[in-house]
């Protein structure tokens, strides 16, 4: 939001608005009749005095002396008016018989009359004047003395109070800070409750109002002016804040041990803190940088306690005073050609923000459909993959079935074959058995003939049979065959006592 320069403060049922080297208050008087007194400011900052810092000291002291003269212009609208009463109706027959006596006393007296009345005004308003000045500096001065003792004093001498229990030099500085933000806040609460600073505070709100209205581009009218914010960046609220955060910041960095030191560093950096904030707040006004509105947020808190609603007669005041010393609507036209250019910059961004979104879209959609594609392909290779491991592991599973079954054929094979040999051993073998027992019972059967020669055969040849004759094709033990042979040799061989004798 741009800034419009112009700034202000509320008065006794009124506004006081100022622009550059002019302020006019503006009040709305018992009757209802709203009356505006436009004044110039004739000092001109020059050279040191309008650089960073020094400014701000100079600007808070010039708001302090406008604010004073202000307020004491609007309460002289609401004195009590008995006693006017009661001397107007004493004199109301004296004014008439005095009103002919002047009017002819001013024919006889001449002009002689009339320029020793203007010069006997002229001295009577230079001491007025006079006398409002040594009134108005009195006031600054004690104000700002009262400042320096309740906000910057009072907190330093009670938290010494607790140097007795809290030895850190730190703690300490961190308590009195707590206990100035406290009092400050403490003190804005405690005038809210009163009825008159209730509408002050209602007029600070409206004056807020009308400023946020022309800075937004908007005509100042009281429709315009009753939709906006009453909370405002350069508030002066915000500025005694920001003097209380930063004079707990100066005095962290800066400590010393003597509590009169201390006393005396506090009222010498009032105006080092004072212009400080000035600077803070000026450039708040000219920023929407995020730092800048985070940082002003307990200000606009605040702010909700020292301004209220106002009322739309309040606001006519309030536009009043505006119009008095501020044309606004070559400013508002600007705003407004500013925050056209600021809406097309803005379409343009958006429009850039869409295209590149769309882009980026695009480019999403282009890439997902490729990890779509990549993937598709990786779960077609996995799947290959796998339908692969499973064939060559069905192979291979055949493979072994077929293994199995042809090692089991060979063993059903194996054994048959030796089913069969065994069987073939055993028809051998009960074919041999039967063999030698036939070779035996020959043999025996020529032993017996031997044994038993008849007379008749002696002279014959004894035929005998080779027991092994038809063995010689078959591999048979030879020490069976000596064990049959054997046996049967025992069996006919053995003799009785009677062959032995």
């Amino acid at each position: 939001m741009r800034s419009s320069e112009i700034g202000g403060q509320a008065v006794i049922e009124g506004v006081m608005m100022k622009n550059r080297n002019q302020y006019a208050v503006a009040v709305r008087k018992p009757d209802g009749e709203i009356t505006v007194d436009v004044q110039k400011i004739e000092k001109k900052r020059k050279g040191i005095l309008k650089a960073p810092i020094i400014r701000g000291v100079v600007a808070f002291v010039d708001s302090m002396v406008i604010g004073i003269k202000t307020l004491s212009y609007s309460a002289t609208f609401f004195e009590e008016e008995e006693p006017e009463k009661k001397k107007s109706s004493k004199k109301d027959k004296e004014a008439e018989a005095e009103l002919a006596a002047t009017e002819d006393a001013a024919v006889a007296e001449g002009e002689v009359a009339e320029v020793k009345e203007v010069s006997k005004e002229q001295k009577d308003e230079k001491k007025e004047s006079a006398a409002d000045k040594a009134l108005v500096a009195g006031t600054v001065a004690l104000s700002i003395v009262f400042s320096v003792l309740i906000f910057m004093l009072l907190p330093m001498f009670l938290s010494r109070f607790l140097a007795k229990v809290i030895e850190s030099q730190l703690v300490l500085t961190l308590v009195e800070g707590g206990l100035r933000i406290l009092i400050f806040i403490g003190y804005v609460v405690a005038i809210s409750q009163l009825n008159d600073i209730k509408r002050v505070f209602a007029y600070h709100g409206a004056e807020h109002k009308s400023i946020n209205c022309i800075e937004n581009g908007l005509d100042l009218t009281v429709e315009n002016v009753r939709t906006q914010s009453r909370q405002h960046k350069r508030c002066g609220t915000s500025f005694l804040l920001f003097v209380v955060f930063i004079s707990l910041i100066f005095f962290l960095f800066i400590r010393v041990d003597q509590v009169w030191l201390q006393a005396i560093i506090r009222v010498l950096l009032v105006p080092v803190i004072a212009g400080i904030s000035y600077e803070i707040i000026r450039f708040a006004g000219n920023s929407d940088n995020k730092v800048i509105v985070a940082i002003s947020k307990p200000g606009f808190a605040l702010q909700k306690l020292t301004t209220r609603e106002p009322d739309d007669s309040m606001i006519e005041v309030a536009i009043a005073s505006v119009e008095a010393v501020y044309d606004w609507k070559p400013f508002v036209e600007q705003v407004r050609k500013e925050q056209a250019a600021a809406e097309r910059r803005a379409a343009k961004e958006a429009a850039k923000a869409e295209e590149a979104a769309k882009k980026a879209a695009e480019l999403k959609a282009a890439a997902e459909k490729k990890a779509a594609e990549f993937e598709a392909a990786e779960a077609k290779k996995a799947e290959e993959k796998k339908a692969k491991e499973a064939a060559l592991a069905e192979e291979k599973k055949a493979k072994a079935a077929e293994e199995a079954e042809r090692k089991a054929a060979e063993k059903a094979a194996k054994a048959e074959a030796e089913r069969i040999a065994a069987e073939e051993a055993a028809k051998a073998a009960a074919l041999a058995e039967e063999e030698r027992k036939k070779a035996l019972e020959v043999n025996l059967d020529a032993l017996d003939k031997v044994l038993t020669v008849s007379e008749e055969e002696k002279g014959q040849e004894i035929a005998f049979k080779d027991p092994y004759e038809e063995r010689k094709t078959r591999i048979i033990p030879v020490e069976e065959e000596e064990d049959e042979i054997l046996k049967a040799l025992d069996h006919y061989f053995v003799m009785n006592e009677e062959d032995e004798i």
